[in-house]
């Protein structure tokens, strides 16, 4: 499973491409300024460190930050090798602000023309051949204007499916840009779909960084300090907090598979990300008589002995558009139970690292909740599966080889 590009030829070719030098130059650009860290830039993070620096050199623009208190993307890039970083000032998000925090904020957006005009001269100058960033509003238009002003191909990395509640600012983006790259077959699709040129959409699977991953370790400190003793059955989910996720769906499936495992513990962990939500789930938990055996942990930094401590790994979100947390589960020889919906199929493989079952199906998902917590043996043959896939076929290293091929496709 490599490179995979929906079109069939390469013809959006832009003025001045033909005999282009070595090596390729790419500038991504990331200006979020609010934590937590998103998947998109981490995964742009392991694209930069496994791109061969004897055919690519690299340059970041992002957010820095006061001195004293540095963004989460500017903590992330920092000190990446072979990494030359800029800072790219757009001013501050705007999202999840009060109207006069809005008001306030507007005022530093006034630098961001300025900012622009530097990175494009940046990338004229240096002859950058490739302007990548992500699907965020703000940096795909920002990304755009600097390709166009300094004479690069503009890459929009989308972690998303394509679907109309994005923004205007968004969608323009998406038209005008030289190429898309979806994080699974799946978003690509989605963009097909929607009318974009298949000559310009491609995809890029996500990776883990195994490096981050040993499978058990932690496993006895974990359950101690949770108060689990280690014959307890204990299924994990790990997401922000929204319907589409999941969660209630689980919590529901959970309640019926303890019926033959009384013992079995379900860990919630992640922040709330829609409003009321997390209280509309703890109102299910205890409508089902589960409060006893459904933990929320909150946001958590120690996901790796988390799903060390658990036996199964559990998220049946809808249209995930890859599931990046599946992968970190078969990294850690942890069986999946998700929904054959979106990405996840390209992730886990049904009766060989995971159960999938069809959407809205709660009786199906605590049928696999029921057979895994039954039988040891099949949770450890698929968790050793989904160790052998993940190494196989989701690497970092297998990542920048994807993107390298990628941008040659775009550029060639």
């Amino acid at each position: 499973m490599g490179t995979v590009s929906v079109a069939t030829d390469d013809t959006g070719r832009r003025p001045g491409t033909a005999g282009r030098r070595k090596p390729v130059r790419v500038l991504f650009l990331h200006t979020a300024t609010l934590p937590p860290l998103g998947a998109d830039v981490w995964v742009h993070a392991r694209i930069m460190e496994s791109l061969d620096r004897s055919t690519h050199e690299v340059v970041a623009a992002c957010t820095y930050g006061p001195a004293n208190d540095r963004t989460a993307v500017y903590r992330e890039l920092h000190g990446l090798v072979g990494v030359e970083l800029r800072s790219a000032e757009l001013g501050p998000e705007l999202s999840y602000r009060s109207r006069a925090e809005q008001r306030r904020a507007i005022v530093r957006t006034m630098r961001a023309p300025f900012t622009i005009a530097q990175l494009a001269w940046l990338v004229r100058r240096r002859r950058i051949d490739v302007v990548h960033t992500s699907d965020r509003p703000r940096d795909a238009a920002a990304a755009l204007a600097i390709a166009r002003l300094g004479g690069a191909r503009c890459v929009i990395h989308v972690h998303v499916a394509w679907g109309e509640w994005m923004s205007g600012m968004l969608k323009r983006s998406l038209r005008q840009a030289d190429a898309l790259v979806g994080v699974s077959e799946f978003v690509a699709r989605t963009l097909v779909d929607s009318g974009h040129d298949p000559a310009r959409v491609h995809a890029v699977l996500n990776a883990v960084q195994l490096e981050r991953w040993h499978p058990g370790e932690g496993r006895g400190d974990a359950r101690a300090a949770l108060g689990l003793a280690e014959d307890v059955p204990v299924v994990l989910t790990v997401s922000r907090l929204f319907p589409g996720k999941g969660t209630a769906e689980l919590i529901q499936a959970f309640a019926k598979a303890r019926r033959s495992h009384p013992d079995a513990v379900l860990l919630v962990a992640g922040r709330e990300t829609s409003p009321g939500f997390l209280d509309e789930l703890h109102a299910l938990v205890d409508s089902l008589g589960e409060s006893d055996h459904v933990r929320f942990l909150g946001l958590r930094s120690d996901v790796p002995p988390l799903m060390a401590a658990a036996d199964i790994f559990a998220m049946p979100s809808l249209g995930e558009p890859f599931g990046l947390v599946f992968a970190e589960a078969m990294a850690m020889e942890r069986p999946v139970v998700a929904l054959d919906s979106g990405g996840a199929p390209e992730v886990v493989e049904h009766g060989v690292s995971g159960l999938l079952s069809p959407a809205g199906d709660v009786d199906a998902i605590a049928d696999h909740l029921v057979a895994l917590l039954t039988d040891p043996d099949r949770r450890r043959t698929m968790g050793a599966a989904g160790r052998r896939r993940i190494e196989e076929q989701f690497t970092t290293e297998r990542l920048g080889r994807d993107m390298a091929a990628c941008y040659e496709r775009i550029l060639s």
